[in-house]
């Protein structure tokens, strides 16, 4: 009996938790905003989520914001030869009825310039996320330790990156 309520507590928080990270506004569906843990006093990060599209017509993202940095811009990382490139995009396409996750080391992710304190694994913080269509979206974007997921977004990638 307590093995079987354990379960369904423990069954009950995992649904929470993930139906905690899910985001709809209008045809988008937003999940798993994350952001990378900062070591000492790095002072840039990035962000990672994934956006479905279920909607006819596309959208955008053309916009994020945060209390918790000075600076919050979109960028795309691409591998050109040997070479990998990072630059800052206006926008992020959202073609109809697909699916764009942002992940660590590869295409689009949001960058965290100027963070007004460190970024520290289990924490959470908000952040705005404003789309064409769809317009300005809140978000809760969890902080994880950036060692368990590779190396790109921890900010020294992006310590020398200028605008």
């Amino acid at each position: 009996m307590i093995k079987r309520l354990a379960f369904s507590f423990f069954t009950l928080l995992m649904m929470v938790n993930v139906k905690a990270h899910t985001v709809k506004a209008g045809s988008l569906v937003i999940e798993h905003a994350h952001a990378r843990a900062t070591v000492g006093s790095m002072p840039n990060s990035a962000a990672f989520l994934q956006v479905s599209n279920k909607g006819k017509s596309d959208d955008a993202l053309i916009s994020a914001s945060t209390t918790i940095a000075d600076r919050v811009e979109l960028h795309t990382m691409s591998m050109e030869g040997d070479v990998m490139k990072m630059r800052s995009v206006e926008s992020v396409e959202l073609k109809a009825e697909t699916s764009l996750a942002m992940k660590p080391g590869q295409g689009p992710h949001i960058m965290l310039f100027g963070l007004k304190k460190p970024l520290k694994a289990g924490e959470k913080f908000p952040m705005t996320l404003t789309f064409r269509k769809a317009g300005a979206v809140n978000v809760s974007v969890e902080v994880m330790d950036f060692t368990a997921h590779g190396n790109h977004g921890s900010g020294n990638a992006h310590e020398e990156h200028k605008h």
